[in-house]
Parts: C-alpha cells; structure tokens; sequence
C-alpha cells in the first residue's frame, strides 16, 4: 500500500494547506471556464488533491484507504515491476479523466468550479468492484451489506440523476465518468478480467 499511503500524505497535506491559504485553492480547483479561456489545464489535475473541508477530505482519504490497498496490491501482482508507477498513473489519470468530463459540461459557465479527490476515488472504488464484484458494500447509515455490483449500479444511477438535476454543489458528473473510468482502465490492460468479472457474478446468482 505504498502508493495508497503516499497518495493520502500528499492529499492530506495539500489540503490542510489549502485550508489556512484560499489563494492555493484558487489557483488550484478545477474551473472550466478559466481553463478554455486561459489556458490553466493544471487544474484537471491539482484540483483532486483540494478539499472543501475537513469532512470532505475525511470521507475521500477513509474510502481510499480501504480500496486503495486492494487495487494496488492487483497492479503490483500482474506488473511486477512497475505496478507501484502504474497505480499512481490511474489514480492521476483519473484525476484528469473525471476533470475533463465536466470541463467540456461546464466551460461557458462562469461561476462553476469544483474541489475533491471523489472522481479519482470513485475510479479506484469501480477498479475494486471490477476484480471483485461480490465484496460487501454499505451505504451510508443502512447497515446491510451490498454486494458491490448492485452498490456500483446504484452509485452510477445516482450520480447520473444528480447531475442532471443539479443545485447542490457536488460534482456528481466527475463521480460518474471516475468510476466508468476506473471500471474501464483495468480492462484496457487485461482484458481478461472482464470474464473473471462475469464469472463471480455467476457464481454469486447460482449460490442463490
């Protein structure tokens, strides 16, 4: 989980230190408008280790810490020698990938802009329900395990309602293109993950 921890450090300090300067969240959230308009790409990325708050950052740093290590440890296992770089090229790429979905949505809006590792979690949170669909999932105050599948079904069912319906301040459309994206990227590399994906399911629906 050496990734996984330098990623949460990393996180967690750029955060904090946002916290007591606002001129490095600024600078560094993602805001399509300035990005078409000046050219300031960076943001696609810096604006993934940003948080609102310290519950913001909480939640995100929990939910990586918990799945971060499994999807690592798959990287490590099929690229031996390069699983570590690899796994940090997902989680930024994801960064990027989550950004630029709401950068084409959103860059003729002036006043949005938005703050979060969420759409890199997401994307790591869908890598883990790739290699194993039947964990056990919860959502939030209901204490009934959720077969991950049906949670990532869920997951991009309500994120794709709230981002359609808008008005609450959270970026539901870098949630949902995160997490396809983070379903999708494992597969590009080992396209064969797909079928021990199906295989699992079939398991888990004969065992009922």
């Amino acid at each position: 989980m050496t990734i996984t921890y330098l990623i949460i450090g990393v996180t967690v300090l750029i955060s904090i230190a946002a916290f007591n300067n606002p001129d490095i969240l600024y600078k560094g959230r993602h805001w399509p408008y300035a990005e078409a308009r000046r050219g300031e790409y960076y943001r696609w990325l810096s604006s993934g280790f940003l948080h609102g708050d310290y519950m913001h950052l909480l939640f995100n740093m929990i939910t990586l810490y918990f799945f971060g290590g499994s999807v690592e440890q798959w990287f490590g296992v099929l690229f031996p020698e390069v699983g570590n770089v690899l796994f940090l090229l997902f989680y930024l790429i994801s960064i990027v990938a989550a950004s630029l979905a709401t950068y084409y949505k959103f860059k003729d809006v002036q006043h949005f802009a938005s703050i979060g590792a969420s759409g890199a979690v997401s994307a790591v949170l869908f890598a883990a329900i790739l290699l194993q669909p039947t964990l056990s999932l919860y959502l939030m105050f209901i204490p009934i395990p959720i077969p991950g599948f049906i949670y990532g079904a869920f997951y991009l069912w309500y994120s794709s309602y709230a981002a359609q319906r808008g008005g609450d301040g959270i970026d539901h459309t870098a949630h949902f293109y995160g997490a396809v994206f983070g379903f999708l990227f494992p597969l590009v590399l080992k396209p064969v993950l797909f079928a021990s994906f199906l295989a699992q399911l079939g398991e888990w629906i004969s065992s009922w």
